[in-house]
């Protein structure tokens, strides 16, 4: 029996869900720290014809994107892999860029994909405070400490310095999809791939932002044959952060609220 199932053809299948950078306690994000060694399992099965990886995110922290994209890369170097990407309902913004991680890509026709783009968002409250009585007093030592404070006014010059890193994090973020992509990316069809705009999977395949499309056990089973095995790795919350999360109902109204806005920019 054991030698009848070594001879199986196995496919690992990763499975990253979840806004990138973890949202509270206890969730179920995508982070570096969270997915480096379920990457490191997928990866490490020697007899493995390629190893597949659905995303379904909407995106969130740029570091952790990079992060977890760069280790898979490194991870298919090392073992000498070939990198298949699913997009499920969402592969935008951070998620399109680890998806970029992949040798080819392909989505759903219904799929949401791109959203190249960095996006910064706050309120502002100083009238509301002023309205019902109450002083801000903020003490700093560095004149730019308290720079885009939501109870203060907004201050051109803080507004330039928050443009200026969201141009440097554009263009990280571009360099990646160009490099992942590079002749793929069809840019003489009259639209800005890069305004962080986000199309269906249909529109997506005929931007070149991915290959085909079709879900993974299809794709999969057409490239490798009906007898592949995939296995399964996802991260799985522990018993612990079950039984035992601290968050108060406050806490967890406003980060599901937090987490919903980023999903929901996706949705229909």
């Amino acid at each position: 029996m054991f030698s009848l199932f070594k001879k199986k053809k196995i496919i690992p299948h990763i499975k990253l869900y979840g806004v990138i950078g973890n949202v509270g306690k206890f969730k179920q994000g995508i982070d570096f720290s969270g997915q480096e060694e379920i990457i490191k399992k997928a990866f490490s099965i020697k007899k493995s014809l390629a190893v597949a990886i659905s995303i379904n995110s909407p995106g969130g922290s740029p570091v952790q994107s990079h992060l977890v994209h760069d280790f898979i890369r490194y991870q298919a170097k090392k073992n000498k892999k070939k990198v298949i990407v699913f997009a499920e309902d969402v592969a935008a913004s951070g998620g399109y860029l680890i998806s970029c991680a992949g040798d080819e890509i392909y989505a759903n026709q219904s799929s949401i994909v791109g959203s190249i783009g960095v996006i910064y968002s706050s309120f502002g409250f100083k009238d509301l405070i002023e309205k019902i009585g109450v002083q801000r007093r903020v003490y700093t030592a560095g004149k730019n400490k308290s720079t885009l404070d939501p109870f203060l006014d907004e201050k051109k010059e803080d507004i330039e310095r928050l443009k200026n890193i969201q141009l440097d994090l554009h263009k990280n973020f571009i360099d990646v999809v160009e490099k992942s992509r590079s002749e793929k990316l069809k840019k003489d069809i009259g639209i800005e791939l890069f305004s962080g705009e986000f199309w269906s999977g249909n529109k997506a395949l005929e931007l070149g932002l991915i290959d085909g499309i079709g879900n993974a056990n299809d794709v999969l089973r057409e490239k490798y044959g009906e007898d592949i095995v995939i296995k399964n790795f996802e991260k799985s919350k522990s018993w612990l952060a079950r039984k035992l999360s601290s968050e108060s109902n406050a806490e967890k109204i406003i980060n599901t609220i937090e987490e919903k806005s980023i999903w929901q920019k996706y949705g229909f």
